[in-house]
């Protein structure tokens, strides 16, 4: 796999709000001896729920594509403010995980894109029990948002591969841009 942002080889996690992203992100982590992590959920906003691409372009995508270390801010989701500062270094792998991690303007940077294939409806579900009843309102707000987004800019038919996960761990299908 050859490097897609300077230095660096990008892989996308994509998938539904609630899908398990952040978990699989962690298994290629380790996988990869430890390669770091980006969280979406850190770049975007109560008010911005996906519009980060301009904080991820300026503060992560151009450091890292000149071989230099990222600064970013994250968002605190409960004093609803960038509250604290992480540092990512422009390692030969780093995992970018959250929804619309494979949109249009993320593509041309990334080595590979991984949609997690869970039911938009079963993700939902599962990530509404994870979060409780307090966030009812916010996954109300959030399921509409995320289906304009794909509507407007899908993941998925740009996805190298399809992963599911299966009783023994993921299985790993072609995806539509592989077959393509």
């Amino acid at each position: 796999m050859e490097p897609s942002c300077g230095p660096v080889r990008l892989v996308a996690v994509d998938g539904h709000a609630g899908s398990g992203k952040s978990t699989l992100a962690a298994h290629l982590s380790r996988a990869a001896g430890g390669a770091p992590v980006l969280h979406l959920d850190d770049l975007a906003t109560h008010d911005e729920v996906f519009a980060w691409t301009d904080r991820l372009r300026d503060q992560v995508l151009t450091p890292l594509s000149l071989g230099r270390t990222a600064r970013y801010g994250t968002y605190d989701w409960v004093r609803r403010r960038f509250s604290r500062h992480e540092v990512l270094p422009p390692a030969p792998l780093v995992v970018v995980e959250g929804v619309g991690s494979g949109r249009r303007a993320l593509r041309p940077h990334l080595a590979r894109l991984l949609w997690l294939e869970v039911p938009e409806h079963l993700a939902w579900e599962r990530g509404r029990r994870r979060d409780g009843p307090g966030l009812t309102g916010f996954w109300d707000a959030w399921t509409a948002a995320e289906r304009k987004h794909f509507a407007a800019d899908p993941s998925r038919p740009y996805a190298d591969a399809l992963v599911r996960q299966g009783n023994e761990g993921y299985v790993v299908l072609p995806g539509p841009a592989a077959t393509a």
